[in-house]
């Protein structure tokens, strides 16, 4: 059964309502301490295994506290330009690694500006762009769709999907791919995981070996991609490090990974309140301040039901429907189950929203960005952002 405690360990001397305490909901709080803890699980792994793990900036991008993980990390893992620069500005020492589904013209060259490595989503694409690459010395990978699915119940985030988007078969690849534009290449990258343990990253290795295996083995390094929950409880550490020897060993070649959960999992807090209360017929419904559209969109797009303080456990039996104050029908966070009722402005203070909030929060029906703060180790909070009516108005139109 999964453990309801994680996401708030750091709450087990001190309760959110006495940490918060006066500070404006809602707003994000991304967890200093947990950072660390999570870092040095990642350095442990690059030790004794000699492979170089990158954070993807597609699911964290808080660059203030890129200083925190700086000395864990083998640099970044960028979708596209603008992460790409990211990386390159807030971390110059590290390596930049970058990814797209497809590049532009009037682009491509700022991208090789800040990377070290390139990846390319097509041969098509690499023919483009990797002679320009190679020549300015940058490591140049494609990325694969071994056409093996691993995950359920979420086909939104499965590259292994039929007709997806992402990753070469092996069919174009063999197809396509000619010894010229082979020379071009220095590594293979797949991702095929999402939320998930090292038993489907050994599966999966098995079918990249019986399909890619006999490039790979010509080749200077894999890149695993991400989806792998290193720092959760039940993740088996061992396993994984076994994988990436089996990849040294079988292929001699050096072995990326780029987690993004997996290197701020139960890191963040969104922390909100109860704006009111009410019944439908016999249901429990609050409003509370923040919005699972606007907010937390993972929430409605994957879909999941986040962690809630004190909420869900074995002592609770009331009932409430939790949702945002737009009006979007479907804007719920979800149903929790409390020991009692709920009272107006009383503290919500939903867990793991370091990862894939920030970067994907929105302005719709006109809700304010929530502020971002770094809960620091000793418990003191610095608020890193003032976001507000001009960061609503300006990103639909011209500033005055």
């Amino acid at each position: 059964m999964k453990d309801l405690r994680a996401p708030f360990i750091r709450f087990k001397d001190k309760s959110p309502d006495i940490m918060f305490k006066g500070v404006r909901t809602p707003f994000y709080a991304i967890d200093e301490a947990m950072l660390i803890r999570n870092g040095k699980i990642i350095k442990g792994i690059q030790e004794k295994t000699n492979a170089k793990i990158l954070l993807a900036l597609k699911c964290f991008s808080n660059y203030d506290l890129f200083s925190v993980l700086e000395p864990y990390i083998a640099g970044t893992e960028a979708s596209g330009l603008f992460e790409a620069r990211l990386g390159r500005e807030e971390m110059p020492n590290k390596e930049v690694h970058v990814f797209c589904g497809a590049y532009r013209d009037d682009e491509i060259d700022e991208v090789l500006k800040y990377a070290d490595h390139i990846v390319f989503n097509s041969i098509n694409q690499l023919k483009k762009y990797g002679p320009k690459a190679k020549a300015l010395g940058k490591s140049i990978g494609v990325r694969i769709n071994p056409e093996f699915s691993t995950q359920e119940g979420h086909a939104i985030y499965d590259p292994c999907a039929p007709k997806s988007r992402l990753g070469i078969t092996l069919s174009s690849f063999e197809e396509e791919m000619d010894e010229e534009t082979f020379k071009l290449l220095s590594g293979i990258h797949f991702h095929t995981l999402c939320q998930q343990n090292s038993d489907d990253l050994e599966r999966t290795l098995q079918v990249v070996d019986k399909k890619f295996g006999k490039y790979l083995s010509k080749l200077k390094w894999v890149n695993f991609g991400g989806g792998h929950h290193i720092v959760r409880e039940d993740y088996n550490i061992s396993l994984l490090e076994d994988c990436i020897r089996f990849a040294q060993s079988k292929w001699g070649v050096e072995v990326y990974l780029e987690p993004g959960e997996g290197i701020v999992l139960n890191s963040g807090y969104l922390v909100s309140k109860v704006l009111d209360t009410f019944k439908n017929h016999d249901d429990y419904i609050a409003i509370s301040d923040c919005s699972a559209a606007c907010h937390m969109p993972d929430v409605i797009e994957m879909p999941y039901l986040p962690p809630l303080y004190g909420a869900n456990q074995s002592d609770c039996n009331i009932q409430y429907r939790i949702g945002g104050p737009t009006c979007l029908s479907g804007d719920v966070t979800g149903d929790y189950t409390f020991d009692h009722v709920l009272n107006i402005g009383e503290y919500l203070v939903f867990g793991d929203m370091a990862l894939y909030t920030t970067v994907k929060n929105n302005t719709f029906n006109g809700m304010p960005l929530p502020d971002i703060y770094i809960l620091h180790s000793d418990d003191s909070l610095e608020k890193l952002t003032n976001f507000g009516y001009n960061d609503f108005k300006y990103r639909l139109g011209k500033s005055k």
